[in-house]
């Protein structure tokens, strides 16, 4: 396996994944199922379903990748979380550069605002970059990064947190005050202090958004894809989950 930069940045160091025979991915990254086979996947990055409206460059399988020490570091999430009678949810996990490039590229076409009504309605789409919501660089693609919520296994569905996922707004932040009910509060503070508690940061702005305090590539951008031999370990939902 080898790993070969693709071009530089003032931020760290971006790495392709070339030639690397029958790796896929590198040796230090896991499919999070094979690690948490209680773990459900919603990747909206492979489906149409985000706030681009189209399937994400560099997302060649629904499946979720993380660094082992993140994967690991989940694995007691989820043990604690299924004690509480939830499953964990993810929704991204390791993210390639192409598919944060993918997104810039879409931040800057004003015209495109498919999916406006659905995750942005109150904001105009030329300041997601000026309010950080797009960024040219994304802690995923670091690979100890993970989107998630929780799945409320007696109700049969994800747990209410009071706003969508990838929704651009207060809603959406961990501080917002407005008019989330006492569930959604409970909701939200059981999945931070989850995280929290066993390694990871939160993201003010985002209330699915974690990262882990000790990730192994604090420096390097990944841009190998998340590719089709992931899907032979996605847990499929019913349809009764999906909902």
């Amino acid at each position: 396996m080898s790993l070969t930069p693709q071009y530089g940045n003032t931020k760290g160091t971006t790495m392709s994944h070339e030639n690397a025979g029958t790796d896929l991915f590198p040796s230090s990254f896991v499919l999070v199922t094979d690690i948490i086979p209680d773990i459900l996947l919603d990747i909206r990055y492979y489906s149409t379903f985000n706030f681009i409206g189209d399937r994400i460059d560099g997302y060649e399988a629904s499946c979720a990748l993380l660094t082992r020490e993140a994967a690991e570091a989940l694995k007691c999430v989820s043990d604690e979380a299924m004690g509480l009678g939830f499953r964990l949810m993810i929704y991204d996990a390791y993210r390639p550069q192409r598919a944060v490039d993918h997104f810039s590229r879409w931040a800057s076409d004003e015209n495109d605002v498919r999916m406006k009504s659905y995750f942005y309605p109150k904001l105009e789409k030329h300041r997601l970059f000026e309010l950080g919501f797009i960024l040219r660089k994304s802690a995923h693609s670091r690979g100890s990064t993970v989107d998630l919520t929780l799945f409320d296994v007696e109700a049969g569905r994800k747990a209410d947190m009071g706003s969508n996922f990838d929704f651009f707004g207060q809603r959406s932040r961990t501080d917002y005050t407005g008019n989330l009910t006492a569930k959604q509060k409970e909701n939200r503070q059981c999945l931070r202090s989850l995280m929290t508690k066993n390694g990871f940061l939160s993201l003010k702005e985002e209330w699915w958004h974690f990262t882990l305090a000790n990730e192994p590539y604090p420096d390097t951008y990944f841009d190998f894809p998340v590719v089709w031999p992931c899907t032979r370990h996605t847990p499929l939902l019913s349809q009764r989950e999906k909902n």
